[in-house]
């Protein structure tokens, strides 16, 4: 089950596109567990292909990048948003009314991650 579930949060993860972010309950929900918000974080840190699988797309709900980021922190996550043109807020947050991905506005940007999960 655990399996399946980060498989699923891997392929919600992979859809979204650069510029746009997405918030850890939102991947909950797209993985088809609403209530898992936390087991998204988990699942992204166990992450099986950096770099592929862009993790660094998943924000809180306020916009504000993890403070433990898995690749060197929230400065390099910032970083790496910032190189995709997502915008952040005065206050260091990201700015979701320009850059939170609506799969229904936006489409499924990234698709499949290229590799077996």
């Amino acid at each position: 089950m655990v399996d399946s579930f980060f498989e699923a949060v891997y392929r919600a993860v992979s859809a979204i596109p650069k510029g746009k972010v997405a918030t850890y309950g939102q991947i909950a929900a797209l993985a088809g567990r609403p209530q898992a918000a936390r087991a998204v974080g988990t699942a992204l840190h166990a992450n099986p292909l950096p770099g592929v699988i862009p993790c660094h797309r998943v924000v809180n709900r306020a916009g504000r990048v993890a403070p433990g980021f898995a690749f060197g922190g929230p400065g390099i996550q910032r970083a790496l948003l910032e190189e995709e043109g997502v915008a952040f807020t005065r206050e260091g947050s990201v700015d979701m009314s320009a850059c939170w991905w609506d799969p229904d506005r936006d489409g499924f940007g990234g698709g499949e991650p290229s590799g077996k999960i």
